[in-house]
């Protein structure tokens, strides 16, 4: 049995940007409202974090600042895939050096790999760090995803502790809870399937909606762990509008637009993202109104 790096709510957290760098300080300030609102794990240089955009030293600055201002309070999950083994393996060593508590890797993009590739990938780096690794599954951006028996295979690793999974693939999730039990942590990467997912064993979600209501996020998966899936899921329910809007637009488009219209202050996007179209913009608006976050 391998113990989760974590239960309950991680936020997949925003990295703000000016137009030449990330603006460290209200990183900081967006960290400790996470914190402040029960917030589990916070996930660095993820998808919504914008780490595709990021050179690899500021990428690693990013982690290393995000450490110290979690200073302890929570679990620190640094993003650190690559569809470059060599480089995957780097920014791991690099952010276990930093002192984070987990890595995420999502499965190499671009290149792909076949099934067999995929393993040898993540044992490569997992036999060269000493601490957790969270595999990233991820189909519909990376154009390929883990088989049963990959995940089979990738759960005898001692440093592989779970998986994100974000592919909206139930039966996989079946399947591989029934083969693989509690030798591989499952954590929901989207947020409109956690509560179901949760039903099926995963130990919480690394979420979108965090970075907008930390709180509600953290409340619903807690009813979870304490199996109080009803009430879980007419929270869900309550929220389900919310979440939607959220993937409006490709993530993180919709979420740095909603914490930029709610005053939080988020930056700007590093292109190729741009800014929401205007009818799209407006809708996200009224919704955030609806549930209170913007006047």
């Amino acid at each position: 049995m391998k113990n989760p790096i974590f239960t309950g709510a991680g936020v997949a957290i925003v990295t703000p940007f000016t137009s030449d760098s990330v603006d460290f300080e209200r990183l900081g300030q967006l960290i400790d409202f996470q914190i402040k609102n029960g917030t589990d794990a916070i996930i660095v240089c993820g998808t919504t974090g914008e780490s595709s955009t990021q050179t690899i030293p500021e990428h690693l600055e990013t982690i290393e600042y995000a450490i110290k201002r979690a200073a302890g309070r929570v679990k620190i999950i640094a993003g650190t895939g690559s569809n470059d083994t060599a480089d995957a393996l780097t920014m791991s060593q690099e952010a276990e050096k930093s002192g984070a508590d987990g890595l995420l890797m999502v499965t190499p993009y671009y290149n792909k790999t076949t099934q067999t590739g995929l393993v040898k990938h993540f044992e490569y780096v997992a036999d060269r760090v000493n601490i957790p690794i969270i595999l990233y599954n991820v189909p519909s951006r990376t154009g390929m995803g883990f088989t049963v028996d990959s995940y089979k295979a990738l759960s005898k690793h001692p440093m592989i502790n779970g998986v994100k999974e974000a592919g909206s693939n139930f039966s996989l999730l079946a399947q591989t809870r029934a083969v693989c039990g509690d030798e591989l942590n499952v954590w929901c990467g989207n947020d409109d399937e956690t509560v179901a997912m949760m039903a099926l064993g995963a130990k919480g979600v690394i979420s979108v909606l965090a970075n907008v209501m930390p709180k509600e996020t953290a409340e619903m998966v807690h009813m979870c762990l304490d199996e109080k899936f009803d009430e879980a899921a007419k929270l869900q329910f309550k929220l389900q509008d919310l979440m939607n809007a959220l993937f409006i637009e490709t993530n993180p488009i919709p979420v740095k637009t909603a914490l930029n219209m709610m005053g939080m202050n988020a930056g700007i996007l590093r292109m190729p993202l741009c800014d929401m179209a205007p009818q799209n913009a407006e809708k996200l608006r009224g919704i955030l109104a609806k549930h209170g976050l913007v006047g």
